[in-house]
């Protein structure tokens, strides 16, 4: 994923508990001042000071701001975070899963110009809006082979028009479409389609099938404060699009590309569009960034990388300073004792009961930045046992906003 960018302020839980601090030296790189402390010095609790927001690698949006305000174009921007990089483009749909819409059905407000298509046959019909009507539905039926057609009055029941072959969808020509669904209602552009991840399953999902920018409309003002400098929403804008262009090459299932969440991009449809956010994407309209092979790259972005760029896995996700970010310094919390044991017991790679904690000890850094760099890996230590976490894991799991910090 991208990362989670400008998140919400990290809130943990008070101490519960005394517990004891500890820390070891970093593994390639130096000791640093509040990595260590006295054995066996009892304190109430574990306090952690850091910089930067989300995981560090390619683009940091607070950097694209500054670059944007010492006068650089979203090109010059983009460089800097993807060296090595050429310039291409990119169109056509991306298919999106809707995650809110939880139901097997897809349910949409009536309006001027709705139809129905079926996904079976090919056939359209449009929607000729009886006088009485609020809301159409698609259901699956008989096994999921077919699809049922029904409208609704404003308290009455479903009224059934048609089944037909296959999965079906919604169109209105372009125009946004008001999906109904568990959580409330929200607008998109484009095609709502019920579809399955088998042709033949009753378990269907809502998958929006939109324009490439047309989608971007509806993730960048999610992704980057729409108030920010133009040459920022620019940058953000294409860094998005070629992240989804290079999402889509492999696609997540049978019926979608892309998710709308955190895990892919943060999607909120056309109720969410911003009137400058969508001047950036028409003024970058197609851009996307080639990678070597001149397909799409893995233009990875987080809100701050606490002015040092973290080496990524691609050769253009570089390890730098970065003399634009200046966010996000100095950003302190505190790990309770309880706070710890879960997140020992959490630990993908090691799920530990440690006991009462005792002690966490940072254990390698990669280098780069304060503090001797970020945390690679720490361990959590109680009168149990012990478990060690890679620095990404538990930041993840303890709730912090990025694994550049010292223990203090």
């Amino acid at each position: 994923m991208p990362s989670t960018p400008l998140e919400f302020p990290v809130k943990l839980l008070v101490a519960l508990s005394t517990l004891v601090l500890a820390a070891g030296l970093a593994a390639g790189a130096p000791a640093q001042a509040g990595d260590a402390a006295p054995a066996e010095r009892a304190v109430p609790s574990v306090r952690i000071t850091g910089n930067g927001y989300g995981h560090g690698h390619g683009l940091s949006q607070y950097g694209a701001q500054g670059a944007a305000g010492q006068g650089l174009s979203h090109r010059q921007i983009l460089g800097f975070y993807y060296p090595g990089l050429t310039w291409g483009s990119a169109g056509g749909n991306v298919s999106v899963l809707l995650t809110a819409d939880t139901s097997a059905d897809v349910v949409v407000v009536d309006r001027a110009g709705l139809r129905y298509r079926s996904l079976g046959d090919g056939r359209t019909f449009r929607l000729t809006r009886p006088r009485a009507a609020r809301l159409w539905r698609i259901t699956p039926s008989a096994g999921g082979r077919t699809s049922t057609l029904a409208w609704r009055g404003q308290r009455g029941r479903w009224t059934t028009v048609r089944t037909t072959p296959g999965e079906a969808q919604f169109t209105a020509r372009g125009k946004p479409i008001t999906l109904v669904t568990p959580s409330g209602r929200r607008a998109y552009r484009g095609v709502l389609r019920s579809a399955g991840a088998t042709a033949t399953t009753i378990q269907r999902d809502t998958v929006n099938v939109v324009p490439l920018d047309s989608y971007l409309k509806g993730v960048v003002p999610r992704e980057i404060p729409a108030s920010w400098r133009a040459a920022a929403l620019r940058s953000q804008a294409v860094a998005a699009r070629t992240y989804a262009a290079f999402d889509r090459r492999d696609g997540a299932a049978r019926h979608y590309q892309i998710c709308d969440t955190t895990s892919c991009q943060v999607y909120g449809g056309f109720t969410d569009e911003h009137p400058a956010t969508n001047r950036a994407i028409d003024a970058t309209r197609g851009q996307v960034l080639l990678d070597a092979d001149a397909l799409p790259a893995f233009t990875q972005f987080s809100a701050s990388n606490g002015g040092y760029r973290a080496a990524g896995s691609q050769p253009y996700l570089a390890a730098g300073r970065d003399p634009y970010d200046t966010a996000y310094r100095g950003w302190t919390a505190t790990v309770s004792a309880d706070l710890a044991r879960r997140v020992a017991a959490a630990n993908p790679d090691d799920p530990t009961d440690i006991g009462t904690f005792r002690s966490l000890t940072v254990l390698g850094r990669d280098g780069g930045g304060a503090f001797g760099g970020r945390v690679t890996s720490i361990r959590i230590t109680g009168t149990a046992g012990s478990t060690v976490l890679t620095g990404e894991n538990f930041r993840y799991l303890a709730a912090l906003r990025s694994t550049l910090f010292t223990l203090s």
